[in-house]
């Protein structure tokens, strides 16, 4: 095995990107007429009350997901191409750089993230990032989607699971990695962080700031800063 073979994982929502991409999604659909004003404001008075304590991490992908019912199963791809299309426009070129150094590197990347995988393929091919770990989204009847999760949530401990499923399916395992890497910003995510080599947190929620100070895992408070280390070695 080579000296440094490595695994890089991304976490998605506030961590390779400044936002939360259901919403993004959302109000994309909005602007293109296929939801109604005002969806956007119910999904951030969910997240509300999810980052109060209230609510689960389900309810607010259950949310997203009922905008795939509004799409025919043949629409989907052209509304991925359009959602694909605004990304670059409000992706940082920190994330290009922090990725592409990886990438440069030959390390295996992946984007590991909540997110369904219909919302969060457009910013893995905008990366340029082969893999994808998501949640998925069911489908019914002539493929069409019902609203709900298939074989529940990609977060917090499943996220190890699904991972190691992923390598699995590809005959590795976390042992054939010399390093393994996981950038997150959210406490939700610490079982992933647990398993790798190399946590970093970037822009940390107070309970995985605490817990990635305690531990002396690198934090940084912005993706440059984390690029930017990155960039150093």
């Amino acid at each position: 095995m080579p000296a440094e073979r490595a695994l890089a994982l991304f976490d998605l929502d506030f961590t390779l990107v400044p936002f939360d991409s259901g919403m993004q999604w959302l109000r994309f659909l909005i602007a293109g007429g296929v939801l109604e004003a005002g969806v956007d404001e119910a999904y951030l008075a969910l997240c509300q009350r999810y980052v109060a304590g209230e609510g689960d991490a389900a309810t607010l992908h259950r949310f997203v997901l009922r905008s795939l019912t509004r799409l025919q199963t043949d629409e989907l791809a052209t509304w991925q191409h359009r959602f694909a299309a605004t990304l670059p426009e409000v992706v940082p070129a920190a994330a290009h750089a922090l990725v592409a150094r990886h990438r440069d590197a030959g390390h295996v990347c992946c984007i590991v993230t909540a997110t369904t995988r219909a919302i969060a393929a457009p910013f893995a091919e905008l990366f340029g990032i082969e893999h994808l770990v998501a949640s998925e989204a069911q489908q019914g009847p002539g493929n069409r989607h019902t609203g709900e999760i298939c074989g529940g949530l990609c977060h917090g401990a499943a996220k190890v699971d699904r991972v190691t499923a992923w390598l699995r399916s590809g005959g590795e395992d976390w042992c054939d990695f010399s390093r393994t890497i996981f950038y997150s910003d959210s406490g939700s995510d610490l079982p992933l962080l647990g398993a790798v080599s190399h946590p970093v947190a970037i822009s940390p929620d107070d309970v995985l700031r605490r817990h990635a100070e305690l531990k002396g895992w690198p934090v940084f408070d912005n993706l440059e800063a984390a690029s930017a280390a990155n960039a150093r070695g």
